[in-house]
Order: structure tokens, then sequence, then C-alpha cells
């Protein structure tokens, strides 16, 4: 009698030792969305230099770089590793992608002797590489949403104009590259505005049109 009690006991003793150590269930992790900083950084970098190429503010080429090794640079690369926590192929591949042009762009023009080993040539082929990879990624943008391709489509005109004027010296098509480039920014200032804006008032404020 005694070793069936023991043994009782003992059962009831495990189940109970069993439901004490099981962990409650845990609740998903919201991560907040980093195409809000993403973007953001984006536009403000962007604008800084586009004063600059459209020859609205001279000065703005100049008091660009920190902007871009600080805002453009490190902190969209860092909204390109949260996209890949959130599981987002297009967010990571894009934002930590213009978050390394910010950072070669700042090191390209804190270097002299880099830049003047590269001359117009150098300068012209590192544009045409980034005209590429930005319209391959308009093309990807298309399954996005309307501001994001729009903002894709003038990054890329922007490029392609920057590169022709880097090519053929002709000022005029730089300064075309700087007035498409404000375009650029003031749609991904949009596109991070409306991020911010519904994220916070938990509805849509501000629509950025899904696309087909």
């Amino acid at each position: 009698m005694s070793t069936i009690t023991t043994d009782h006991r003992s059962s009831r003793s495990q189940e109970f030792d069993s439901r004490a150590v099981t962990p409650p269930a845990s609740e998903p992790r919201i991560i907040a969305d980093p195409a809000a900083l993403g973007l953001g950084a984006f536009a403000l970098t962007t604008f800084m230099l586009s004063l600059a190429n459209s020859g609205i503010v001279a000065g703005a080429g100049a008091a660009v770089l920190a902007i871009a090794l600080f805002y453009g640079g490190i902190a969209q690369l860092g909204a390109g590793m949260w996209e890949f926590v959130k599981g987002n192929t297009f967010g990571a591949t894009a934002f930590t992608s213009y978050g390394a042009f910010w950072l070669a762009f700042w090191w390209l023009l804190t270097n002299p002797e880099v830049e003047k080993a590269a001359g117009a040539g150098g300068v012209g082929a590192f544009l045409l590489a980034w005209t590429i990879f930005s319209a391959l990624m308009t093309v990807a943008s298309k399954k996005t949403n309307a501001v994001l391709f729009a903002t894709f489509v003038a990054v890329t005109l922007t490029f392609v104009a920057l590169t022709i004027g880097a090519f053929t010296g002709v000022v005029g098509i730089t300064r075309l590259g700087g007035w498409l480039g404000l375009v650029a920014a003031g749609l991904a200032w949009y596109g991070s505005f409306a991020v911010v804006t519904n994220a916070t008032w938990k509805r849509v404020v501000l629509p950025v049109w899904p696309s087909a």
C-alpha cells in the first residue's frame, strides 16, 4: 500500500512540476516600421545634395557631407537591417544599398586624392552603376505602392541625368539632375510622413495608393 501511495504522490508531484515550469505563451514582438526612418534619411540627404546640384544653394554640397555620413548613411543602413528582421526583402535591399551609397559618397568627397584619381569618368561610372541599380529597384517597386514607385522613377531619372552630366561635363544636365533630385526627395519625404502619421494615428491619414 505504501508503495502505491508513494507512486501516486510522485506522479501527481511530477505533473505539478511539469505545469509549474511550462513557460507562458509569448506575445508576438511588434517592430516599428523602419521605412519611415529609411525614407526620411534618403529624402533629407537627397534634398541637401540636390540643392547644390540644381544650383539653388551652392554651399549645400559641402554641408551635405555630415548628413550623408550620419543620416543618409548610418541611419538608413540601420533601417535596412531592421527591414531584414521584419522580413521585407525590398526594404532591406533598398535602404541598406542606398545607405551604403551615401557612405561611399561621403568617403569619396572626403578623400580628394581619390576623387581626383577617379576623374570625371570614374565618377560617371560610379553614378552609372547606381543608375542601373535604381532602375532594377524601380521594376520591383511597382508591386509596392504608388508613392514608392514614383519615388524610384524619380530617383532613377535623377541618376540618369547626373551620370550624363558627369560623363559629358555639361552643367545644364547636372542642374536638371538636381531638380529631379528635389522631386525624388519630396516623394520620399511624403512616403516617410505617411508611414509615421498613419502608424501614430492608427488609421490611414495619408494614402500611399497600393499598386495593383
